[in-house]
């Protein structure tokens, strides 16, 4: 009899080795933040940002995102959102500053939720499951573009944003970030001129479907400066401006990421971190 045992126990040991471990109930409302990958959401304990007081020449967007969240934290009406423009200018930086923000000022009341590449597929599943809970969440998609030739996913987020017959939870809102306001990856030159347009005239019909739609522009040079000073000056660090302004010079872009870029490596000759 033992040993008939001895296989069985061997086989069952097997098969619980290959077996996916059991996922934990999530418990949506005790975290500021979550990774959601698709069919497994990771709690994440603290905002990785940048102060909100330290981005520059995005005045205006930051009061529209911040009022924005501030509505969707209190449960009063708020808006999708559509933050597009030019790369390295506080987009995505925007979006967790503010939410960590808030965070601070109301706990337990928000929470931010990144959406990876491959959750988009289930996002309807996530705000299924978002619903029933007593607490704002803001569904966080960045750097978003659709492919050429893909055009379920633009279709499916159209659709979640306004185009069924279910009400989408007030407690749930988006906000998108893209270098580009149509939403489309550039390239595929080849393709026949009436399918590119009507794949932008698709991603402009998604665009259209944010209530706040916020454009990013490159920075001039005094705002890029401004931005150096606002990381360098908290650590009593001073810098040469013309040397600040060939460093962006060098890469061919006046940005928010630019400067930060610069105030780290003044930061790091002189042994302090940023």
């Amino acid at each position: 009899m033992t040993e008939r045992r001895e296989p069985l126990e061997r086989i069952a040991d097997a098969l619980e080795r290959l077996a996916p471990p059991v996922q934990s109930p999530v418990d949506w409302l005790g975290s500021p933040a979550y990774v959601w990958t698709g069919n497994v959401a990771k709690p994440v304990a603290r905002i990785e940002t940048i102060e909100f007081e330290t981005l520059r020449g995005i005045d205006e967007q930051k009061i529209a995102v911040s009022t924005n969240l501030e509505r969707l934290a209190k449960g009063a009406a708020a808006h999708d959102m559509l933050l597009w423009g030019a790369r390295g200018m506080g987009k995505s930086g925007l979006i967790r500053a503010a939410s960590a923000r808030l965070i601070e000022k109301h706990p337990g009341r928000f929470a931010l939720v990144q959406v990876v590449s491959d959750g988009l597929s289930s996002i309807a599943d996530l705000i299924d499951i978002l619903s029933k809970q007593d607490r704002a969440y803001l569904l966080f998609l960045d750097d978003l573009g659709f492919a050429h030739g893909q055009p379920h996913e633009n279709l499916a987020l159209r659709s979640l944003l306004d185009g069924t017959i279910v009400a989408r939870p007030s407690n749930i809102r988006l906000a998108v970030t893209s270098n580009r306001r149509a939403i489309v990856q550039r390239g595929h030159e080849e393709a026949a001129a009436l399918h590119e347009r009507d794949e932008r005239d698709d991603a402009l019909a998604l665009a259209d479907r944010f209530g706040l739609t916020l454009g990013f522009h490159p920075c001039d040079q005094g705002t890029y400066l401004e931005i150096v000073h606002a990381y360098t000056d908290p650590l009593d660090l001073s810098f040469d401006e013309e040397e600040a302004l060939a460093w962006a010079i060098a890469r061919g872009n006046r940005s928010g990421r630019i400067a930060y870029q610069f105030a780290n490596e003044v930061a790091g000759r002189s042994g302090k971190a940023l």
